[in-house]
């Protein structure tokens, strides 16, 4: 059986943004954002990739056309050989109808009322039902599709299916919540062979959003709503942990069953005014570091104690070990090892996929059957596209002028090349492999540097990135390894930068550039099965400095995606003044040598 998985709309921007005002810093409050296409065979993801890395349009809520054709073509497949094309949006005539109603019941004026219906009104029937899910794809991929092909899978459900199919499809209590689904934030329950069992008590409505709430705090400090929010979570490490929080008093209702309440206006002018009586701000504070410090600490907190309140219902209600956490909440890896060390749980799962580009591996592991997963199926982030060495030949010489390269024998001279060059205080694009999937970079589209350097940071975000400084990077660590680096609590591996953990007192001088400022660091452990070739580099650069692990950012500068192509790669190595490009086999150098920076 052959599924193709795929999320994003033609006239999603236009819509949201006509309709809503979606635009500007605002552009990422749309539904179908980060558009990604997944193919499923005999029941296992043999392809994956966000149209983001293809468009090179980050986080677009385009129709994944160049996406699908990627999945396809890579797996030899033609459109008409798919069994079942699953879609991760279910905006039924009964959603619909709840969304009527909630409009018609709500304290507005009736003109208002009847504003709110015309916009709802022109979304559903341009953007949202099902009639126009499936005009969307014929138009755009010309293809006569069988209607009963079509399968439109709660976008909750495929967050699921994303994360139950990634930890191995067992037995587990699961916990979504993202900014919204087709009426909901949040749902809870568990997962008993293969059945989905929801406890409706723990359901949270949309108007309740965590993720919501958090976003327009976001925006509130002057950041990009549905993007900047891993910039809040890393400017609360600044700070003490808050003593008391208005928030939890002013915003927050928890409620007994493990649900909240929410209460914040959807109007940036009313909901900046809020926060200002809350926090004590003005238009001028709002750009002062401390008091974005202040600030991103309580939201954090917030989230924290929100989750927290969650799992103590959900843990009383099911009695199984394990977690699943998947929805954007779950990027907030800061609130994830909280979450679990302070739970009753076991163990906790958060996948790769965890937030909007892994509902499109939701959706066809749904419409598969999760049951239908091979048992020997391969757990594995590198799902996007290689290049083989003629490719990357055609890229190197399109660059003749500017760059100059040499081949490297086999890939343990490769391993052993980049550990001497990262030995030194040089900044390495690091290039091998299929591309990973997700918002993280994972060690085929990477830029690696020598963490013993106390001030790589600030060259890697104000030379190489162009970023605030204040932000941090996360280690690379043999898993074999990482129990002697950190802390790792409950956790035995953390191969997607999902949590985080305490750096132990005696490597946090030498690995200061790993730390973030509270002491800890959002790892990823990694071993030869998952990836030989960084594997093989942590070990060459390990027996040669004796530092035991990397630091790891993605490969891309501020606002643009993840290098996905040789050419991408090289566009971001001259842009930037990264020392050194390693793709496959390749270590690549610019002509007039920029040398180490010093």
């Amino acid at each position: 059986m052959i599924v193709l998985g795929y999320n994003g709309f033609t006239r999603g921007a236009e819509l949201f943004g006509r309709l809503y005002g979606a635009t500007g810093v605002g552009r990422n409050l749309l539904v179908g954002h980060d558009a990604a296409a997944a193919l499923v065979i005999d029941g296992e993801v043999v392809a994956a990739v966000e149209e983001e890395r293809l468009s090179r349009i980050k986080k677009t809520s385009d129709f994944p056309a160049q996406a699908i054709r990627w999945c396809l073509d890579s797996a030899g497949v033609d459109l008409d050989q798919v069994d079942v094309f699953a879609f991760p949006w279910r905006f039924s005539p009964t959603v619909a109808e709840e969304m009527i109603a909630k409009i018609c019941d709500a304290e507005l004026p009736v003109e208002a009322k009847f504003d709110s219906l015309r916009r709802t009104g022109e979304l559903y029937t341009g953007m949202l039902s099902r009639d126009a899910v499936y005009s969307d794809f014929v138009r755009r991929t010309g293809h006569p599709l069988d209607p009963n092909k079509l399968a439109l899978v709660p976008h909750h459900l495929a967050h699921l299916m994303c994360g139950a199919y990634l930890a191995g499809g067992g037995d587990a209590a699961f916990l979504v919540s993202d900014g919204r689904a087709e009426t909901l934030s949040a749902v809870m329950g568990e997962l008993r062979d293969g059945v989905v069992t929801r406890f409706d008590e723990g359901t949270v409505d949309m108007a309740s959003s965590l993720g919501v709430a958090y976003g327009r705090i976001t925006r509130y400090l002057g950041f990009v709503p549905n993007n900047d929010e891993y910039k809040v979570m890393g400017l609360a490490a600044y700070g003490p942990p808050p003593q008391h929080n208005p928030l939890l008093e002013r915003v927050v209702r928890l409620h007994e069953d493990g649900s909240y309440t929410i209460s914040v206006p959807p109007d940036v002018q009313e909901y900046c005014a809020l926060f200002d009586g809350i926090f004590g701000g003005d238009s001028e504070k709002r750009e002062e570091f401390d008091f974005r410090v202040k600030v991103a600490g309580l939201a954090q907190h917030m989230v924290e104690a929100v989750t927290a309140h969650q799992l103590r219902a959900l843990s009383a209600a099911s009695g199984l070990d394990t977690l699943l956490f998947e929805g954007g909440l779950a990027l907030n890896c800061v609130a994830n090892t909280k979450m679990l060390e302070r739970s009753s749980f076991t163990d906790m799962e958060v996948s790769f996929g965890a937030s909007d580009p892994g509902v499109a591996i939701g959706a066809a592991v749904y419409a598969a059957g999760l049951r239908n997963r091979p048992a020997d199926a391969v757990t594995t982030p590198y799902l996007g596209p290689s290049y083989d060495e003629g490719r990357i030949l055609d890229a190197l010489e399109a660059y003749a002028d500017r760059v100059e390269w040499q081949r490297e024998p086999d890939a343990a001279a490769v391993a052993q090349r980049t550990a001497e060059l990262l030995a030194e205080k040089n900044v390495v694009g690091w290039f091998q492999g299929r591309a990973e999937f997700g918002p993280r970079a994972l060690g085929s589209r990477s830029i690696l540097a020598n963490p013993a350097f106390p001030d790589i940071k600030d060259i890697i975000n104000l030379r190489v990135k162009h970023r605030e400084p204040f932000r941090p990077f996360a280690p690379v660590v043999l898993e074999s390894e990482a129990p002697r680096v950190f802390e790792m609590g409950k956790k035995t591996s953390s191969p997607y930068m999902t949590f985080v953990f305490p750096v132990r007192k005696e490597y946090q001088e030498r690995i200061p550039g790993a730390c973030h400022v509270d002491g800890t660091a959002r790892v990823q452990t990694v071993d030869a099965r998952q990836n030989p070739e960084l594997a093989a580099l942590l070990g060459a650069f390990t027996a040669l400095t004796d530092v035991p692990c990397l630091l790891n950012t993605s490969f891309n500068v501020a606002g643009e995606p993840i290098v996905c192509s040789p050419r991408d790669a090289l566009d971001c190595f001259l842009a930037t003044e990264i020392d050194h490009l390693v793709i496959d086999r390749y270590v690549v150098t610019k002509r007039g040598g920029a040398g180490t920076i010093a």
